[in-house]
């Protein structure tokens, strides 16, 4: 028997069609994100130097021998012995390559870390409470972008001339916070007044918590793509640091430290495997990191179609 018209009008209001489930922004942002080949192929190769870095010593001789001269073996070329050769020391630079990324990568993470913390406490602090706050730090922000960077750490390693990757990070992370708390400021600014910003104050949220639970995850996107872009910024400044001489001791390898060896004419002209392969590995980082930045920089723009 079939069925009647009010019992066919029955089972089509008893079976809704359920309306399509919407995602989060976080969710949207990884849909876009694993989309970007480009961006996908840089992450995949920051894996992969992150691995071979940290397990550089089961891949190679161990750190301390990096260091040591042998008489024996000066500029020799690639072979099967030196994948990439020695240099002018007699070192293998196949094996300072690996434990210089170590080194460089080490010490990016750990500045950038350290910036993004300071940046974020001190900008989510004066743009929440605005007013004399405010002013205090943001007169302090002013006056610490006015520092001298480069001529400020020239000075501090001439005065502790032993200074380990230790005071390099703590005189980097000290004069490089600034940028990231001026932006944290202007987000935060604009996103304590949404309401449920100030419903949390109405029900009695304590400071901390309003700004720890309900501002910073929803300024969260920006320091992400800022703290990438600040990882770059730091690897080229350890770089820079230690090609000049002032940057992590010479007695522990790093990409700025082989990097060194290319001022002299000789190795430029006639001893390319002394400075190609830290210098490509440092290039492609960079690049790799900057392209990973733009990606989530993209990925988080809702307004971008790329």
């Amino acid at each position: 028997m079939e069925p009647t018209i009010s019992q066919q009008s029955t089972t089509a209001v008893e079976e809704p069609v359920k309306p399509p489930k919407s995602q989060s922004p976080w969710a949207l942002a990884r849909r876009k994100f694993l989309k970007n080949k480009l961006a996908m192929i840089s992450l995949c190769y920051l894996v992969l130097i992150v691995l071979v870095s940290i397990f550089a010593e089961p891949l190679s001789m161990p750190i301390e021998e990096t260091a040591k001269l042998n008489l024996t073996e000066i500029s020799k070329e690639p072979s099967a012995d030196h994948y990439f050769g020695t240099d002018k020391s007699g070192r293998d630079v196949f094996a300072r390559t690996l434990h210089g990324g170590k080194t460089s990568l080490t010490l990016a993470f750990s500045i950038t870390i350290s910036v993004v913390v300071i940046g974020t406490i001190v900008g989510a602090t004066a743009g929440f409470f605005g007013g004399w706050v405010d002013n205090v730090l943001m007169r302090f922000t002013d006056f610490m972008m006015n520092f001298p960077f480069l001529l400020f750490v020239i000075v501090l390693k001439s005065i502790f001339i032993e200074s380990s990757t230790a005071t390099l990070i703590f005189v980097i992370s000290v004069l490089s916070w600034t940028g990231i708390a001026r932006l944290v400021r202007s987000k935060v600014m604009v996103e304590k007044e949404n309401e449920y910003i100030m419903s949390s104050i109405s029900i009695g949220c304590s400071s901390v918590t309003t700004i720890f639970k309900h501002l910073l995850p929803n300024v969260m996107s920006t320091i992400i793509v800022q703290a990438t872009l600040t990882l770059a910024a730091m690897i080229v400044a350890e770089t820079g640091l230690s090609f000049l001489g002032f940057g992590v001791p010479m007695n522990i390898p790093s990409w700025g430290n082989m990097l060194q060896d290319a001022r002299s004419p000789d190795v430029l002209t006639s001893k390319w495997w002394i400075w190609i392969p830290p210098a490509t590995v440092l290039t492609l980082t960079i690049l790799s990191i900057n392209f990973v930045g733009e990606g989530l920089k993209d990925a988080f723009n809702p307004k971008s179609n790329r």
